[in-house]
C-alpha cells in the first residue's frame, strides 16, 4: 500500500488542484510502479509560509525580500 505525503505553501491551491496532483500521484504509481490504485494514499499538507524554513528563515520573510 504506497503512502505518499505531498507537503506545499498554504497559498491558494484550489481542491481542484489538490484533486488533480492526488490523481496524478495515483496514477503515476500506477503506471511506473504498478501499485494499485485503490490501496495507494495521497495526503497533502498545506504548511502556513512563517512555518516553513529555508537557509535558516521562514518562507515569508525570504518572499518579502
Amino acid at each position: 500500500m504506497p503512502y505518499v505525503n505531498i507537503k506545499i505553501t498554504r497559498e491558494g491551491a484550489t481542491a481542484e488542484q489538490k484533486a488533480e496532483l492526488i490523481k496524478g500521484v495515483t496514477d503515476l504509481l500506477a503506471k511506473i510502479l504498478r501499485k494499485n490504485p485503490a490501496t495507494t494514499v495521497v495526503t497533502i499538507d498545506e504548511i502556513e509560509t512563517d512555518n516553513w524554513g529555508i537557509g535558516g528563515e521562514s518562507v515569508t520573510v525570504r518572499r518579502k525580500r
